[in-house]
């Protein structure tokens, strides 16, 4: 094949990078258009923002500090609302699984349970905060939404944990198939896609592990109302923040 004329540089400096921002600003809208993308946006400003009071880094006298406690608690508040109907996707998910067995249906209801009913408390959570239900209701409330929050993530964990032996030992067959493909010369590349691609989706498999550790920690402080080990304000603050990247990362990539 004959090699193409080299563009100007005026055009080679420009014209992929106005492509380039174009195809990011689409990238950008299609996820802000989600629910999940603005709460995650509104997540990482809020734990951003616990975390500088939380490690005491401006004194208390100082406006700004007033002005951040203030942030922080309308962005949690504002969070709840787009929890609104959210429980539906659990019992959607629970409906459509496929299960191999007894083992996996139990904790396919514990996971898919657990977080469609936080989502569904949550619900009158924001409602008691924002003063349509009376305040008194708020912490019991809250009490039964982390409860179940917590037990969600251990049956999201376990299963979580179950698939990512299941890529593992796929893993394992892909990389026999590379080998023979790379011996035979014929579809070297098409397994070495293949084998790609289930690292890409074992890795995303292994952060939202991490995820759903961090938001269990975070489930945990509020049952135990901050006291005890590991409910530190500062700990519990950049678990929430990892937990936010990591969410803003999988939404983003799955746009």
């Amino acid at each position: 094949m004959d090699p193409k004329p080299s563009p100007t540089p005026q055009n080679a400096n420009e014209i992929p990078n106005k492509q380039g921002q174009r195809d990011f600003l689409n990238h950008l809208e299609v996820y802000l258009a989600k629910r999940d993308g603005v709460d995650k946006l509104l997540k990482i400003s809020r734990y951003a923002t616990k975390i500088i009071l939380a490690s005491s880094v401006l004194p208390e006298t100082l406006i700004v500090t007033k002005r951040l406690k203030s942030f922080e608690s309308s962005v949690g508040l504002s969070r709840k609302a787009f929890r609104l109907g959210k429980f539906v996707q659990d019992v959607n998910a629970l409906r459509g699984s496929h299960f191999d067995s007894k083992q996996e249906i139990i904790l396919s209801f514990i996971a898919y349970g657990g977080e469609g009913l936080y989502y569904f408390v949550e619900q009158f959570v924001w409602l008691a905060k924002s003063g349509l239900i009376d305040s008194k209701h708020s912490k019991s409330l809250g009490k039964i939404s982390a409860w179940a929050e917590f037990v969600g993530y251990i049956g999201s964990i376990s299963l979580k944990f179950r698939d990512l032996k299941k890529l593992s030992e796929d893993e394992v067959c892909l990389e026999s198939s590379v080998e023979i493909a790379v011996t035979r010369g014929v579809g070297r590349q098409e397994e070495e896609r293949r084998l790609w691609k289930l690292r890409e989706k074992k890795l995303m498999k292994k952060l939202s592990i991490v995820q759903d550790f961090a938001d269990g920690l975070m489930a945990l402080a509020d049952i135990r109302d901050g006291r005890g080990q590991f409910s530190g304000p500062l700990l519990v603050s950049c678990a929430g923040l990892l937990s936010a990247l990591i969410s803003t990362h999988k939404n983003w990539v799955s746009c």
